[in-house]
């Protein structure tokens, strides 16, 4: 991993590293939950269906390196689309630093402690079931409080 620079997450996201990117992730694993699209409204309905490859107690993906192997369709979010990829909660780093917002005191790089995330209510460790387990999606349809854990 390349070094990184002094508080690299207040720079603009086109100025970051790849290493920096990666590390920009507050580790919530929201974008490894899946969503429901309404063919008719185009809406989408979260749930709190986990990706098979996301560990349900940890939120974190249990072969990140390789998770395209096991499951093609796993966005990797970049910055050409980040600002596209509405279903970003409102929380995510990402969209926090694209929105030229400051991160939240619980990101685990203001707050220096990984488990912040989960105090603030963020992750969805604990919270989620895999989709190995879980049966039809629309029984798992899900809304997180985003506007409590924001902190901005």
């Amino acid at each position: 991993m390349g070094e990184m620079r002094d508080r690299f997450w207040e720079r603009p996201l086109a100025e970051l590293s790849p290493e920096e990117w990666e590390a920009l992730c507050d580790g919530c694993g929201r974008c490894c939950l899946h969503k429901i699209e309404d063919e008719d409204t185009g809406e989408i309905a979260d749930t709190n269906v986990a990706c098979r490859l996301l560990d349900c107690e940890t939120a974190q993906c249990s072969d990140y390196r390789n998770r395209k192997s096991f499951v093609p369709d796993c966005l990797r979010l970049t910055l050409k689309i980040v600002d596209s990829v509405e279903w970003l909660p409102r929380t995510c780093a990402y969209r926090v630093r694209a929105e030229g917002r400051p991160l939240p005191d619980w990101h685990y790089l203001i707050s220096g402690d990984r488990q912040a995330v989960v105090r603030a209510g963020v992750s969805v460790s604990g919270r989620v079931i895999s989709e190995t387990r879980a049966g039809p999606l629309e029984h798992h349809i899900v809304e997180w409080d985003d506007e409590e854990a924001d902190g901005i």
